[in-house]
């Protein structure tokens, strides 16, 4: 990470700007087309972590959970122009290691790409993926039009 910029990384929703995570997930793979209610929504009822340099949002990430024993990373990213510099290994170590979290019994995610990253902090392929279920919206306005990769 070099070190003439300083990161910050912070849970204050209200540095949060809407705006790029709003561009940033509609044009994602996994996100595509999800309407900006629904990404303020996920924001409003989620713990977020926004990446920063020098008050510039650069990153972000939302953990879903009950602070017990379960635990949702999902939405992140860097943006392009940030990337290969060692920020979503440092927001990474912040999401994990948050007050409130350490002890969850399960940490899950989903990725289409970034495996090798997930794996350096110790997640692996679904242990017993046969007792996983899902259940996606058939409601005419989801935006989840997700194909088998």
């Amino acid at each position: 990470m070099p070190e003439q910029e300083k990161i910050l990384i912070s849970t204050d929703k209200s540095m949060l700007d809407i705006n790029i995570i709003y561009q940033f997930l509609s044009g994602s793979y996994w996100a595509k087309g999800r309407p900006r209610e629904i990404v303020s929504k996920s924001i409003e009822n989620s713990l977020c972590f926004g990446v920063y340099i020098e008050r510039k949002q650069i990153g972000f990430a939302r953990v879903v959970t009950d602070y017990a024993t379960f635990a949702w990373i999902a939405d992140v990213f860097i943006l392009e122009e940030y990337r290969g510099k060692g920020y979503s290994k440092k927001l990474l170590q912040t999401i994990l290691g948050f007050p409130g979290l350490q002890d969850m019994k399960r940490w899950i995610l989903a990725t289409k790409d970034a495996h090798k990253l997930y794996g350096k902090f110790g997640f692996q392929q679904l242990n017993g993926p046969e007792r996983f279920m899902e259940k996606l919206s058939t409601h005419k306005d989801s935006p989840d039009k997700r194909k088998k990769a």
